[in-house]
Order: structure tokens, then sequence, then C-alpha cells
């Protein structure tokens, strides 16, 4: 069990180091941290809903709307309809895209460059281990701390 506590204690100690450094990176960048996830998201090309955004990234469905109507009236993102939904796509301008890929682009040469050094000494398998683990976690908070059982482990 101390062995088990340990881990979890080192792997809570690590993202949140993670999570740590994509704040301070987007304070250095000059956006706000849930700006710089949603950037993020949309720099992908593809279009995604708000409630997407919100559910994918846990940000809240408020701050998600407050950014995406900033953006808007920047020109930065347009909202199209999406078929069989009330739901509007978001997706980024060419403006928005230049300026996601010049807030992006110091933050994704990091990334590429810590994982690259990361699969060189330990397999590509470990983002599905994490993954894993993340999708068991969500399960056990939703059973145990969300619905409000309260149970703990013994």
């Amino acid at each position: 069990m101390d062995d088990l506590r340990e881990a979890i204690e080192r792997l809570t100690v690590s993202l949140n180091k993670i999570d740590g450094l994509y704040y301070m990176g987007a304070k250095k960048l000059g956006v706000k941290d849930s700006a710089l996830s949603i950037l993020y998201v949309l720099n992908d090309g593809k279009s995604h809903s708000q409630k997407q955004i919100s559910d994918e990234w846990l940000i809240p469905k408020t701050t998600v709307n407050t950014i995406i109507r900033e953006w808007r009236r920047e020109g930065l993102v347009v909202l199209s309809p999406e078929e069989h939904s009330r739901e509007k796509t978001v997706s980024l301008t060419e403006k928005g895209r230049e300026q996601a890929e010049a807030i992006l682009a110091p933050l994704y040469h990091a990334e590429q460059t810590a994982m690259e050094k990361t699969i060189r000494e330990f397999s590509p398998e470990f983002i599905t281990v994490l993954e894993h683990f993340c999708r068991h976690l969500q399960q056990e908070f939703e059973q145990r701390i969300f619905s409000g059982s309260g149970d703990s482990p013994q």
C-alpha cells in the first residue's frame, strides 16, 4: 500500500508540475491559461463546439463562452451551424490561425523536444498507460466523489 501511495503521489506531483508549466507558459506568452488551452484545441484545424471544448478539457462552459465571444469580436474565430444540432462549431479565422501559430510555436517546440527525449528513454506506450489511468481515475471520481457516495478506500 505504501508503494502504491508513493507512486500516486509521484504521479500527482508530476501532473501538477505539468499543469503549472502550462499556466506559467501561458502567462509568459501573454494569454490566460484557459485561453491557451482553447487556442491549443482550435489550432488542430478541426471545428469544435464550445460544449466539446468544455467537456474534453474540463474548462467551465462560461469561461469557454466568454473567451470565444471575445475572440469573435476580435475576428479570431467564426461560429458555424453544426448539422443536425443547435450547437455551433468554432474555428479559427486566418487571423486567428496566425495568432495561434505565433503563440503556440514555442510551446509546440518545447513539447516536441520533451516528447522526443522521453520516447528515447521510454516507450511511447507511457501515453497509453496514462490515458488508461486517467479513464480509470475519472470512473472512480464519478463513482466515489461526484456521485456523492463519498466511499473512501480501506
